[in-house]
């Protein structure tokens, strides 16, 4: 079996096995309400063919339309959903694997087996088995992230023989217009996984312009525009979809989260960004910086001779400017950093890469030698005990959260009250799935005209919520402590009816998912 064969197949394999062992040591589910947003929304694309939460009503609060078809597909067939779910989390976290090996073979062409280092380190990685497991796009747009950077690589190889020959009979100019197209239907494709993918596709657009590999200005004037045409195409669906239903080219869900999470713009932007990447150095990332460090090292040396060397910095480009970007517009440094995420597995393929660079760099003077081995072998063992114990046990504690207090109050709502009367609800997941209904999203995704009354966060604006709540007459609210208008569970208009009791240690008993009857006479009989 040729190498590359049997390199593949281990990366594969150890991909499929972690997740599957993540997912039956947390006996199934999702760590995340909005896994349960995104079945919602896949759901109803199967079985309505509409985009929306509640059937009749479109709405854009999928911020990856590319993963909601993917769900789609799943529940069009009649598939078990953690079964299709999963099996996705699986598939693209093998594929970002094998798109890193060969980015790592590409940087490190004679290094043995740097291909299978790399591949492994990214499908054992616990922040990408989390997100493979998590029923989220995460995954889907960190494997595309790595896919449409070994795409712009490949321009690297333009005059390797084939690429004009391969097309019989055309003309020179055919190949660029091709690999224009193939890097703006990936970019497209990217950027419907998440909008920020836009960013990588900027990135990489100025190293190629920089960089210009083989290309004259007028061929590479070909390839731009096949590129954005392509991207555009594959974009106007959802772009001319997002301004029919909100009047803009974006869903309305950024502008929804960064309105209800305004309280951490209080913060210094120095300390957002620190903020959003301590989740990000659990585990053995603060060893592979030393593999960073080599690495850009390595690059930077050879930047004047070597134009290329911009293009191939780019995946730490990418890296830091997501951060800095999220700092800047949505600093959500809760649940691992999952907004971030996408920004590891870029690093952590340069790092490996810069980590055989520091044994190289070692091999001849035993300090060194001795340091670099010590590196290599503390970052493995804490690979291992991540991607199985902590990291592992982490993921099961989170989705005992969402089965034991979401999942508990959908089920709830739905065996006590009736499917057409209007409730309030925040953390709309596990409710628009199991329980489906119109709601009041107080968080505003699905329910746009709280933003547009000014009503998020509801926690800040009690009074005004509560009298758009009457207006509307909604008897039933659904919330944590926190997420209730005015944050205050005392309110002698809140009538408890339902209090899911977690049994997760860290979620007590007062501060659980509960659903109140809204009594607007203050009399709770």
């Amino acid at each position: 079996m040729p190498s590359t064969v049997r390199r593949d197949l281990w990366i594969i394999g150890v991909a499929a096995a972690l997740v599957i062992l993540w997912v039956l040591f947390a006996g199934g589910g999702f760590p995340l309400d909005d896994s349960w947003i995104h079945q919602t929304y896949g759901r109803n694309l199967a079985q309505y063919g509409e985009w929306a939460y509640t059937p009749g009503i479109p709405s854009t609060a999928s911020t990856s339309p590319l993963y909601t078809v993917m769900l789609a597909v799943g529940h069009w067939f009649g598939l078990p959903v953690a079964l299709w779910t999963h099996g996705l989390g699986i598939l693209c976290l093998a594929v970002a694997g094998l798109a890193a090996a060969r980015m790592a073979e590409r940087l490190l062409p004679g290094e043995k087996r740097i291909g299978l280092y790399a591949g492994l380190a990214i499908v054992a990685s616990w922040h990408l088995l989390w997100a493979a497991a998590a029923g989220m796009e995460t995954i889907v747009f960190s494997m595309f992230t790595l896919v449409l950077i070994w795409v712009a690589w490949r321009e690297l190889d333009h005059d390797r023989p084939g690429w004009v020959s391969a097309v019989k009979g055309a003309e020179p100019l055919v190949p660029h217009l091709m690999r224009g197209a193939l890097f703006g239907i990936v970019a497209g494709l990217t950027t419907l996984a998440r909008p920020e993918g836009a960013l990588l596709v900027g990135l990489l657009g100025l190293a190629l312009l920089i960089v210009r590999p083989g290309m004259s200005w007028h061929t590479l004037f070909v390839y731009g525009t096949s590129a954005v045409i392509a991207f555009i195409v594959v974009l106007a669906p959802y772009l001319i979809f997002n301004y029919q239903v909100t009047g803009g080219l974006l869903p309305n869900t950024a502008a929804s989260k960064r309105a209800d999470l305004m309280v951490l713009f209080l913060t210094p932007y120095p300390q957002r960004v620190i903020d959003l990447l301590v989740p990000l150095s659990a585990g053995p990332q603060l060893l592979l910086l030393t593999g960073t460090l080599m690495f850009v090292i390595a690059q930077v040396r050879a930047l004047p001779t070597e134009r290329k060397r911009w293009l191939l910095l780019v995946p730490l480009a990418w890296s830091l400017a997501l951060v800095l970007l999220y700092a800047a517009y949505l600093p959500a440094y809760f649940q691992h950093g999952r907004y971030v995420i996408p920004a590891l597995p870029t690093f952590i393929m340069c790092s490996v890469v810069g980590l055989a660079l520091l044994a190289r760099w070692g091999r001849r003077v035993m300090l060194r030698r001795v340091l670099a081995r010590a590196i290599i072998i503390s970052t493995v063992g804490m690979y291992a005990v991540m991607a199985l114990w902590l990291g592992m046990t982490t993921y099961a504690r989170d989705v005992e959260i969402i089965d034991s207090e979401m999942v508990r109050a959908a089920y709830w709502i739905t065996d006590n009250i009736p499917s057409d009367e209007l409730m309030a609800i925040h953390d709309i997941g596990a409710v628009g799935y199991f329980a489906p209904r119109t709601i009041i999203d107080l968080a505003g995704l699905a329910s746009p005209e709280m933003l547009e009354r000014n009503l998020i966060p509801v926690e800040q604006h009690g009074e005004a919520v509560y009298a758009y709540l009457r207006e509307r007459n909604v008897r039933y609210i659904m919330g944590f402590v926190d997420q209730l208008p005015g944050a205050n569970p005392d309110d002698p208009r809140l009538c408890p009816v339902f209090r899911a009791r977690g049994d997760a240690a860290e979620v007590s008993a007062v501060n659980n998912m509960s659903v109140y009857r809204i009594a607007w006479d203050g009399v709770c009989s």
